[in-house]
């Protein structure tokens, strides 16, 4: 996976104007009332589609940045509290669940010039599962139907049908396939 160097003090005029207009966009969000029109249409700006769509919704309390990267599948459920740092790129794949205060973390500081970021996408497969609190960070996928227990800090790929937790994250055991 490629790493990616980006200069945010490089950013064009327009480009900080989309920013901005995307923070704008997300406040209006986490102060209207959820599962009404006013919000599904925030949501939709921000995301540029119906996350309601399949039954996929986005609770309140979200934040992050570059949400013109993030990509949402059919029925994504994301909890409130979820911080998405989407310079990198951030993909949830169909019917993904993300637990409230999960933290899907795409880009990092370089350690010589703070102000330079280091970005790599976060892939979250279809119908995998991220639990409360859970950490994932940069260059990371997770496979489909995996499980990221609450609290754990993710470092390296998730494989498809498995759980992992722990700080770092180490795997739990395979999941068993359905009778």
């Amino acid at each position: 996976m490629k790493e990616e160097i980006v200069d945010p003090r490089l950013t064009t005029p327009e480009e900080s104007a989309m920013y901005t207009h995307q923070a704008q966009t997300l406040f209006k969000l986490n102060h209207t009332m959820p599962y009404t029109d006013e919000y599904n249409a925030l949501a939709k700006e921000l995301f540029g589609h119906d996350v309601t769509a399949d039954g996929g919704f986005v609770m309140p309390g979200l934040t992050g940045v570059c949400f013109d990267r993030v990509k949402l599948g059919k029925g994504v459920k994301i909890m409130n509290n979820c911080l998405m740092m989407a310079r990198g790129g951030i993909t949830i794949d169909d019917n993904a669940m993300v637990a409230a205060n999960a933290q899907l973390i795409s880009n990092n500081h370089d350690l010589h010039d703070r102000m330079m970021l280091t970005c790599k996408p976060v892939h979250i497969g279809k119908d995998a599962w991220i639990g409360a609190g859970a950490t994932i960070l940069p260059g990371v996928t997770v496979g489909d139907n995996a499980v990221v227990a609450a609290g754990a800090v993710v470092t390296k790929d998730v494989a498809p049908n498995t759980i992992v937790g722990g700080n770092p994250a180490k795997l739990i055991r395979v999941i068993d396939e359905l009778p």
